[in-house]
Formats: C-alpha cells, structure tokens, sequence
C-alpha cells in the first residue's frame, strides 16, 4: 500500500519516463578567453584545463567546441595594454573585437557572446570610469558601455553580456544598439552578480584582479535576496533579453526566487570558483567527479535556470555523449 515512490523506481526504463529535469548541450555556454599573440595557450594555474588564447588557437578551441555539440561561447578579452579608461575594450582593433571578427569568419554558425565590462581593460581593476575620489563614475562608465556594445556589435557579437553592475546599463545599452541600426541584437544581463570570493581564479585568467579596494560598491551583497530579484526585474524592464545569476552554487535560491517572477530566460554562471573546487576535489580524489559535476548541472536547471554558463561545457558534452545517467 505504502510503496508508491518505490513503484516508479524499480527500473531504469521507468526512472527515465518520469525523469522531471532534462539537461541537454542546448543548455550550454562556454567562456573563453582572448589575447593577441600567435601559438598561446597559456593554462590559468588556479584553473586545471583552462587558457588563454591567442585569436589563433582561440578559434582552434571554439572549432573543438562547437564539433562537441556546444552552440554558443563567451568571450572575454585580456589586451597587452591596460589604462584608466580600457581604451581596448572601446577599439575596433581591441583584442575582443578581432576575436569576434575571426570567430564569425571561422565558425559563423557558433554563438559568440560578449562580456561587456572594463575591469579587465583598465590600469586599477575596477569595472568603469574612476572619479576625482577613486570611486565609480556610473554616468560617465554607461557612455563608454554603450560604445563598447557598438564595437562588439559591428564586429559581429550575436550578444552582448553587461556584467558590470551599473546602474541604468541596460536601458543605455539597448538605446545605443537600437540608435545604431543593431535593434536585432540581444542583451544578456548579470543582472544579479554578488560580491563573491567564488570570482578568485577569474581574476587570475583574465588578470582582472582590482589594484585597489574591493566591488563591492557596485555588486550585490551576498545576503540580500529582495534586493538581488529587484535587480533582475529592474534589467528586465530596462530591456534586457536574458538575465542571469551569479555565481551560481551558492545562490540557486535566487534562481528559484527569480523563475518565479519573470519569463525571461535565466542564465546562470557556474564562476571559476565552483570549477576550480570541483577540480581540487578530482585531482585530491575525494568525489566521484562525473557525478558530482551532472548533479551540479541538473541543480543549475532543476532550480529554474534555463542557460548554463560553465567552463565544464566540454565535458558535460562527453558525458553526454556516453549516455550518462
């Protein structure tokens, strides 16, 4: 009388039928990151498996990943000179514009995401225009955001992905594309990124690290919940596309909070902090690695999360293909 769950577990025919929560490579997105240079594939030592680019074997990786099954990448870009306003992130001869162009020339099918931000273009770290006193410049950081998203489109982003956290971005950044004949182009939002010791070993890939002082000014608290969904509907209304959480793990309430107040898609960003720690684990041989990386994913998607960014994306796509359950 009392075996009713137990029924609809007794084989894995029937386990499959009733399965809830799909995760397919449709759900993936893959950072990656770009340098100017030739022949470099610089491994991120906090970050076992991932580099730094040269536009060359950048395209050689993006080539590999879409062969996997992966549909879209996110690129973020490390240029050779740094300074107080990222002059390369608002070049069309920047590092993330000539990895676009040579992506869209290579593999025009493959979905190249953009990260607009400026902590990794400028000399001090911080995501924006600095005033007199050292701190952000919202206003003045939304002009040069709006600029930035002209370069990324005109070299043929298929979206953009502000992720600095400024006040009024969305709403500058739609005008300026829809001002510039790009009404077309889409905007994923980090709309709701915290302040999280997970970003570390980012920082360390794309030398972002900030030379004084810390973001949180301009990132969100950990322990505000409200105020994190404020954020997103606020993005939504401004007109972004997509939103996003992150990080990830640490936040899937957020992501559940979140599914419940809009029909955007929801992406979340599965941070080098998460990976760097999963990959610890394997390497100190504490977990069974490929389980415990499906059941994060299906956390991610179980939690309402419709998108994954993720620097696992390859191999979740192995997984995948050798039927994993």
């Amino acid at each position: 009388m009392f075996r009713r769950f137990r029924r609809l577990r007794s084989s894995a025919n029937m386990r499959d039928l009733i399965e809830e929560t799909g995760l397919s490579k449709n759900d993936l997105i893959y950072p990656l990151f770009a340098r100017f240079g030739a022949g470099i594939k610089n491994e991120i030592a906090s970050m076992p498996n991932v580099f730094q680019f040269s536009i060359d074997e950048l395209v050689k990786e993006a080539k590999a990943a879409r062969d996997k099954g992966i549909k879209a990448i996110m690129l973020f870009g490390v240029p050779d000179v740094k300074d107080a306003i990222g002059s390369d992130a608002l070049s069309d001869r920047g590092v993330i514009a000539e990895a676009v162009r040579a992506l869209k020339k290579a593999a025009g099918d493959l979905l190249v995401f953009t990260d607009l931000c400026f902590c990794e273009y400028t000399d001090h770290g911080h995501c924006g225009v600095l005033d007199a006193n050292g701190e952000i410049d919202n206003d003045a950081t939304l002009t040069n955001l709006a600029k930035q998203a002209i370069v990324h489109a005109r070299a043929g982003s298929d979206c953009v992905a502000p992720s600095g956290m400024m006040d009024g971005a969305i709403a500058a950044i739609r005008s300026a594309l829809d001002e510039n004949g790009f009404e077309n182009l889409p905007i994923l939002s980090y709309s709701t990124k915290f302040a999280s010791a997970y970003y570390g070993p980012f920082r360390d890939a794309a030398q972002s690290a900030p030379s004084f002082g810390d973001r949180r000014g301009y990132q969100m608290n950990p322990a505000n919940a409200r105020e994190a969904i404020a954020e997103s509907l606020e993005d939504e209304a401004q007109g972004a596309d997509m939103l996003m959480v992150k990080p990830a793990l640490a936040y899937l309430d957020i992501v559940w909070r979140l599914r419940e107040q809009t029909n955007l898609p929801i992406a979340v960003y599965n941070v080098s902090g998460e990976y760097s720690m999963l990959k610890a684990a394997q390497k100190a041989g504490l977990i069974d690695y490929d389980r415990v990386l499906m059941e994060t994913m299906i956390g991610f998607k179980r939690s309402g999360a419709d998108l994954i960014i993720t620097y696992h994306a390859k191999e979740v796509c192995d997984l995948l293909d050798r039927g994993w359950r």
